[in-house]
C-alpha cells in the first residue's frame, strides 16, 4: 500500500484538475477538462470518472495499483461521511458522492474542502511539516481558509471550519444581496473586480475600460497589468483589499498565536508583490506586537499543484492512522 500510487482530483466551478502521484510523493502526470454545471449531478460525476480513467489509461495502470482517489470539493465538506453539505458553485447540496463514486472504483475514496485540501499540499510538500500553527487562505471568487493547530488540520465541530469569507466585518452595513457586510464581500477578487466595473460604468477612465465595455471577464493577468500602468482606479481598490485582509488577519493572529500563514488564489500570485507588503502593514497595525512578531505572512508557489498535493496528507490520515 506505501508504495502504490494516489490519484487526486480537484474540482472547481470552472474546471476539474487531477493528478497521478507515485509511492515518493512526485506528480507524474496530469489531467484538465472543464467543470459540466448543468444543475444536474451526472455531468459533474462523468467530468470526474473520465479524469481519474484518463490517468489511469495514459499511464498503462488498474485500480489496483492505486490506493486511494482524493477528491477536493468548494464547498462544505463531512470527510467522514462523503456528503457534500453545500458547493454553491457547483449547485450541488447534501448529497454523498464518496458513496456515488465508490460505486466505480474498488478503491478508498476520500473527500476534503478544497482549500483544507490547498492546505494540507502546503503543508506536504512546501513546508515539509516545518509549521505548528498555520492559517492559509485563498483569495478568490470568494474567501477560503484552512487552519492547522498543532500540525493537524482543524475542522470544527461540525466540519465549518475555515469558513472566514462569512465573517461580518462592517457592523454599518445594512444585509441584502448586494451586502458589504462580510469579509469576502469586501476584500475578494470577485469584489475588488465589481468595484472596478462599477467605477468605469459611472464614468471613471480606466486601462481596463476596453475590457469592461466590451463584457469580457477581468483576469489576474489583466490587474497586474493595470497596476504596471498606475491605473489609480485598480490600485485604489486592490490596496483597499490588502488593507482588509490585513487588518482582518491581524485580528485572528491574536486570538489564535499563528506562527504562520499563506496566501494563496490567481490575485495573490499575480500581484504578490503589490498585495504583500499591504497586507503585512496592515497585519502589523491590527496584531498585538507579541503574537504579532513570530508571524510569518507569505505566499504559496505551489499555485494549482496545492491541492493535489493535498491528496498526499489525506490519504496518510485516513489509511494509515
Amino acid at each position: 500500500m506505501q508504495n502504490k500510487n494516489l490519484i487526486t482530483v480537484d474540482l472547481g466551478g470552472t474546471k476539474i484538475l487531477s493528478a497521478l502521484i507515485n509511492g515518493q510523493d512526485q506528480i507524474i502526470d496530469r489531467f484538465k477538462e472543464s467543470t459540466k454545471i448543468t444543475g444536474e449531478i451526472k455531468p459533474i460525476i462523468d467530468g470526474i470518472n473520465n479524469s481519474i480513467d484518463k490517468l489511469l489509461e495514459n499511464n498503462s495502470l488498474t485500480q489496483k495499483d492505486i490506493k486511494a482517489i482524493c477528491l477536493g470539493v468548494p464547498g462544505t465538506v463531512n470527510p467522514m461521511s462523503g456528503i457534500i453539505g453545500y458547493a454553491p458553485n457547483l449547485g450541488i447540496r447534501d448529497y454523498n458522492i464518496k458513496e456515488t463514486l465508490s460505486k466505480y472504483y474498488d478503491i478508498p475514496v476520500l473527500i476534503e474542502n478544497d482549500v483544507n485540501l490547498a492546505g494540507l499540499g502546503i503543508q506536504q510538500a512546501e513546508l515539509k511539516d516545518n509549521v505548528k500553527n498555520m492559517l492559509v487562505v485563498f483569495i478568490g471568487t470568494g474567501i477560503g481558509a484552512a487552519l492547522f493547530i498543532d500540525g493537524k488540520l482543524y475542522r470544527g465541530s461540525s466540519f465549518y471550519a475555515g469558513e472566514i469569507g462569512h465573517m461580518r466585518i462592517n457592523p454599518k452595513g445594512k444585509p441584502s444581496k448586494k451586502s458589504k457586510l462580510t469579509f469576502e464581500n469586501i476584500a475578494s477578487r470577485t469584489a475588488v473586480v465589481n468595484a472596478i466595473v462599477d467605477e468605469i460604468k459611472k464614468g471613471k477612465k480606466s486601462y481596463l475600460s476596453d475590457i469592461v465595455k466590451k463584457g469580457k471577464r477581468i483576469k489576474s493577468k489583466s490587474l497586474r497589468a493595470a497596476v504596471e500602468v498606475e491605473d489609480k482606479v485598480v490600485i485604489e481598490y486592490l490596496a483597499r483589499s490588502a488593507r482588509v485582509i490585513g487588518s482582518v488577519l491581524g485580528s485572528i493572529a491574536t486570538l489564535l498565536n499563528l506562527d504562520s500563514i499563506m496566501l494563496g488564489g490567481g490575485v495573490i500570485e499575480a500581484l504578490n508583490d503589490f498585495m504583500l507588503p499591504k497586507i503585512r502593514k496592515a497585519f502589523n497595525t491590527a496584531v498585538l506586537p507579541e503574537p504579532g512578531k513570530i508571524v510569518k505572512i507569505d505566499y504559496t508557489r505551489l499555485g494549482d499543484d496545492a491541492p493535489l498535493f493535498g491528496g498526499i496528507k489525506l490519504a496518510q490520515e485516513f489509511l494509515e492512522s
